[in-house]
């Protein structure tokens, strides 16, 4: 198909009705992708020329209006990925008072491309070494460096930066051949000093920016034992930039004196996960469990991006899989997070309905769309509009939600118990928040899940004592409640 037959809104990766400032960002990501001076793939230097036609064109009014009149009948995409919404309810009721709806929404890749091989990787792993991390947390945690840089594939680029209250590049990001050089160099790594993860954070960002590409997967993997001390707020802007040029960010904490907050921020403004590794000896499983999902990255990320609706209030979002965490929903941008070639991405999302949005006979309930970054796509692909709306009735329907939503709100209640317990407790209601992790306890032992009901048990008699959570207790239940998402229900054994 020539250039002339080409749809140049397609070519950009953007909707018809597109801003003017939509169709340069759109025209400046797929020439950074595309231009001759970065790509000597065959064909896309003539990608590249369509898509400066594409700009001149869809840049210009006049000529944009000119070529919007020669366009067929727009006709609905034939999407690089699969969809389906649930809904907790079939119909909305028509009341004088806030009714909440969920929605669960799911993508997947298609069937022909699972199982290809995955887009190269340009990832940089940024570790911790401040003198907390002396003794066996940095033997392991160099040791697997070592291991994922023999594993590496001959495309993938991978980068090296420990940090203290300095950073310092100990590989540099290329393609690496004398690998027996650069673990000397790992091996070399001594703990000593304090902790500052801006410091980190920067330098590993730097060598990512070295071989920035949007045909890679560019991810970041943060590693500390401890908290970062007046550079929080640099991080967290840092965070938002990189959201901005598609790197990711996915943070781990070793042991109980880190920052669990912080680093789930940090990590979810980038569409990243944040996880908890209790002991030493779970760094090597958990490290390489995150390389080789990032092995797995059909899309790199998937973006929601939403328009307010009158009456409408999104109140709570949460990604069950493939990396269980919240998304921020305080702003247009939803960031869903990446879609694996084995594992859906499974979203959902909590409602509340005012009673002036009922007055029609149906209720939009997300105005937006989505736009997903596929590495391995040459071109990007077009934002998808997706537009939700519910019927309304003068009785709500009795009917049962579908058993996704069931198992999905089984789990997140579990969850979201133990958010309230922390907001009473550190608001000084220690007797509300603990009446929470009671139930939450007693909710786990009901569900099978005895260890982690101890758990919570136990806490309770700390904080009752100490009038706070324990480091260590409030991530072991955060991120146990949380880890409950990928797992299957048990059942209740008669001992």
């Amino acid at each position: 198909m020539s250039s002339q037959e080409r749809d140049y809104y397609s070519i950009l990766g953007i909707a018809r009705e597109a801003s003017a400032e939509e169709i340069k960002r759109a025209y400046f990501e797929a020439a950074q992708k595309l231009h001759p001076d970065r790509n000597k793939a065959a064909g896309e230097t003539e990608l590249f020329l369509e898509v400066q036609q594409a700009y001149e064109t869809l840049s210009n009014p006049k000529r944009r209006a000119q070529y919007d009149a020669t366009l067929p009948p727009e006709t609905k995409p034939k999407l690089p990925y699969e969809y389906r919404v649930l809904y907790s309810r079939s119909t909305l009721a028509r009341m004088t008072e806030p009714q909440m709806l969920y929605v669960f929404l799911e993508f997947q890749a298609p069937p022909e491309v699972r199982g290809s091989p995955a887009p190269p990787l340009n990832v940089c792993i940024v570790l911790d070494r401040s003198t907390s991390m002396k003794g066996e947390k940095m033997d392991v945690l160099k040791s697997t460096a070592i291991q994922i840089l023999r594993n590496l594939r001959p495309q993938d680029i991978l980068s090296v930066v420990a940090f203290s209250d300095r950073a310092e590049v100990i590989i540099p990001a290329s393609y690496h051949q004398d690998r027996a050089r650069l673990e000397a160099r790992i091996q070399m790594i001594q703990p000593g000093g304090g902790t500052e993860i801006f410091q980190g954070l920067e330098a590993g960002v730097q060598e990512v920016r070295r071989s920035l590409d949007s045909g890679r997967l560019n991810h970041i993997i943060l590693l500390t034992d401890g908290q970062t001390y007046g550079d929080e707020q640099q991080c967290l802007e840092l965070a938002a930039r990189l959201a901005e040029q598609g790197i990711g960010v996915s943070a781990m904490g070793i042991g109980a004196d880190w920052n669990d907050i912080f680093l789930d921020t940090l990590a979810t403004r980038t569409g990243g996960s944040s996880a908890f590794i209790a002991q030493p000896q779970d760094i090597k499983k958990l490290l390489l469990e995150k390389f080789n999902a990032l092995a797995q990255v059909y899309a790199e990320e998937v973006n929601l991006m939403t328009t307010p609706v009158e009456g409408v209030q999104l109140s709570y979002a949460f990604r069950l899989q493939p990396d269980p965490g919240l998304i921020l929903v305080d702003t247009p941008a939803l960031r869903l997070g990446p879609i694996l070639q084995d594992t859906s991405t499974q979203v959902i999302f909590e409602y509340i309905i005012q009673p002036t949005a009922v007055k029609s006979e149906s209720v939009t309930v997300l105005d937006g769309a989505v736009k997903v970054t596929i590495p391995v796509v040459p071109l990007p692909a077009s934002p998808f509009r997706l537009r939700l709306q519910r019927p309304v009735m003068d009785v709500a329907a009795a009917d049962t939600p579908p058993a996704e939503i069931v198992k999905a709100l089984s789990r997140l209640m579990l969850y979201r118990m133990q958010e309230r317990a922390r907001l009473e407790i550190e608001k000084g209601n220690i007797e509300a928040g603990t009446r929470q992790l009671q139930a939450l306890a007693a909710n786990l032992m009901s569900q099978g899940e005895r260890s982690l009901a101890r758990t919570v048990t136990l806490e309770v008699e700390r904080i009752q004592q100490q009038r706070g959570f324990s480091a260590e207790g409030g991530k072991k239940i955060k991120y146990g409640t949380r880890a409950l998402f990928l797992a299957s229900p048990k059942k209740e054994t008669i001992s």
